[in-house]
């Protein structure tokens, strides 16, 4: 069964003004190092010459409007979601709100759930893990675990293997005295176990 997980904001949304301000002197670009004698457009904390403030990926003018960073730089919201968002495992789109991950994967919030009929969501829920997908105990046990000889119920921890069959370990019993058998040897009558007492071994 697993509990780990993690939850993370992935796609921050850094939304910045871009302001133009008239003519100051001793104001240099941020990107080229050259005095700014015109138009000034200031932004993550420097000031640009407005034709160089362009996406760090792939060097087109932000327009004025939103944008993103990546290491001190600006980057255009397209950019920014093709190479620096997660993709869900579920629904293969990029994740612009909270990242959940699982199972070595990245989900939406919304799409971490019971990969069985049951559909329940998962984030912050203990779960199973089959072929890649997680799945709640009820949903598990019924499409997965194996089932115990003598009481029908799912198996989920260690299982005794006798008779060809497997077993909880408290329900591999003696079929005439109840009592769980402990070692390794016993007797068998009529395909059930017998315990080595009343065996008569």
């Amino acid at each position: 069964m697993h509990q780990n997980y993690s939850c993370q904001n992935n796609y921050s949304k850094i939304l910045r003004s871009i302001f133009f301000l008239s003519f100051q002197t001793d104001v240099v670009c941020g990107k080229c190092n050259n005095p700014i004698t015109q138009n000034i457009l200031t932004a993550l904390g420097k000031s640009w010459h407005p034709e160089h403030f362009v996406c760090k990926v792939c060097d087109r003018p932000i327009q004025e409007g939103s944008f993103n960073q990546k290491d001190g730089e600006p980057v255009c919201s397209g950019c920014y979601i093709a190479n620096f968002t997660d993709v869900c495992y579920a629904c293969k789109q990029h994740i612009l709100s909270k990242v959940i991950k699982a199972m070595g994967q990245t989900w939406h919030e919304e799409h971490f759930v019971c990969g069985g009929p049951c559909k329940k969501a998962l984030v912050g829920a203990s779960f199973y893990e089959r072929d890649g997908q997680p799945y709640c105990k009820d949903c598990f046990e019924a499409q997965f675990a194996a089932r115990c000889a003598g009481c029908s119920k799912a198996i989920l921890e260690k299982a005794v293997i006798a008779l060809d069959v497997k077993w909880h370990k408290d329900c591999f019993k003696c079929q005439k005295c109840k009592e769980p058998i402990s070692g390794n040897t016993f007797a068998v009558q009529d395909n059930q176990p017998l315990c080595t007492e009343c065996a008569g071994i």
